[in-house]
């Protein structure tokens, strides 16, 4: 829907004013348990964003990606397990295979805080090459570069949990994995259609592990939205061989009509933004092909991200939206900086993270410190919509990217 200068005017808000009228003044209550639910009102939301877009990519960390631009907290040399350190050399646009981004592998690697062990994982050093000690420039990542120079980059986004692409799937979505620390063994479909028999590790309340079917229960940031009769879809790969919906862990939703109606293929997205129709919130899962997944070709996964962008740049519904554009997990990449440890499942290594907004910050190198979790505390601010009582009561909800009072910024359209 297309904003008049007036009606812009009014729905525009600073950061003050956005967490008073959310009554955030409660939050450290809120944290403590002792209130039980933010203040909810009729309206679909509190800031003039109206559709939140959340891109999920796969496998680079922080430093690999964005360790040489100006201004954010990166690193161009890191420590190998022998204790040598070394400069990260030009990253090749597709490896000539995957690097170990396990559990077993982000323990290695991230070696209890000291971060040298990235040569250990699987892969990450192979015929006397450090694979996992590379990064790309703004020569070999232009559009992601120009994104961030033009609106605002997140240098202390962590990964929600210390391992691969499946748990921390699940924390854009719930602010939870189950305690799931792991993929599930031996299959690409995760989930509820995993084949019978299918185990995954998760790391139980007592601090116990235990192997259970990737099929779960929890509540979602989906459900929260069903509740305020607000719309959602994930947009994702419909691939038989492979399953990366998130939401196909979630059994009263892939064994309910939502599953047809609401988790669709990534073409509908593009239908969507043409016709005006696209959803308050979108979970938006690229074709493996163009997720920069290693050995895939990041050239390629960033142009796809950018056709997408493109798109929703040249529709009315540019002015009233925020992309939040990230990264699943460290993919076997170095990073220099320790992640914080919130719980014996996470955080993990630093990822990418760009937000794209009219209302982003422009230019902006955001040091707050997020995690997957964050995707969800943000839905549930913009959105009131409570809280899932999970990771999302003490993440940070990203609201530090946004000067809703700003003069909004025009699409960057590449």
């Amino acid at each position: 829907m297309m904003l008049s200068k007036p009606q812009a005017e009014n729905k525009r808000l600073n950061r003050r004013s956005f967490l008073r009228r959310m009554g955030l003044g409660t939050l450290a209550l809120w944290g403590a348990g002792l209130v039980g639910s933010w203040p909810q009102s009729a309206a679909a939301g509190v800031s003039p964003i109206e559709h939140v877009i959340i891109i999920v990519k796969e496998n680079h960390t922080f430093d690999n990606y964005f360790g040489r631009f100006p201004g954010a907290e990166g690193a161009t040399s890191g420590k190998l397990s022998t204790g040598e350190t070394i400069p990260l050399a030009d990253a090749r646009d597709a490896l000539p295979f995957d690097l170990g981004h396990s559990h077993a592998d982000a323990l290695k690697a991230v070696d209890g805080g000291k971060m040298d062990g990235f040569d250990l994982v699987k892969n990450g050093t192979y015929q006397g090459v450090h694979f996992g000690y590379t990064q790309y420039d703004e020569k070999s990542l232009p559009h992601y570069w120009a994104y961030a120079k033009t609106f605002t980059l997140c240098d202390h986004y962590f990964t929600s949990v210390l391992g691969p692409s499946f748990p921390n799937h699940l924390h854009t979505i719930a602010a939870q994995s189950g305690g799931g620390f792991d993929n599930p063994i031996g299959t690409l479909f995760w989930g509820c259609d995993s084949p019978p028999g299918t185990l995954m590790p998760i790391m139980t309340p007592e601090g116990k592990v235990k192997k259970v079917f990737p099929c779960f229960d929890f509540q979602t940031a989906a459900d929260l939205l069903n509740a305020k009769k607000l719309s959602w879809k994930m947009y994702a790969p419909q691939d038989k061989t492979i399953s990366v919906e998130a939401f196909d862990a979630i059994r009263h939703i892939r064994r309910s009509k939502q599953w047809a109606t609401n988790v669709v293929s990534t073409r509908n997205f593009f239908q969507d933004v043409r016709r005006g129709s696209l959803p308050q919130v979108s979970w938006y899962i690229p074709e493996v092909f163009f997720s920069d997944h290693p050995p895939m070709s990041v050239s390629q996964g960033e142009l796809d991200t950018v056709r997408l962008i493109n798109a929703l740049g040249k529709s009315p519904l540019w002015q009233s939206s925020a992309i939040l554009l990230t990264w699943d997990d460290f993919g076997g990449f170095y990073d220099h900086l320790p992640p914080p440890q919130v719980d014996a499942i996470g955080l993990g290594p630093r990822v990418p993270t760009l937000v794209i907004s009219p209302f982003a910050k422009p230019g902006f190198i955001c040091k707050t410190q997020f995690e997957h979790s964050s995707l969800v505390k943000f839905l549930e601010v913009n959105f009131e919509l409570g809280s899932l009582g999970q990771r999302d009561v003490q993440a940070n909800d990203m609201t530090d990217c946004f000067d809703f009072e700003q003069k909004p910024l025009p699409p960057l359209i590449r």
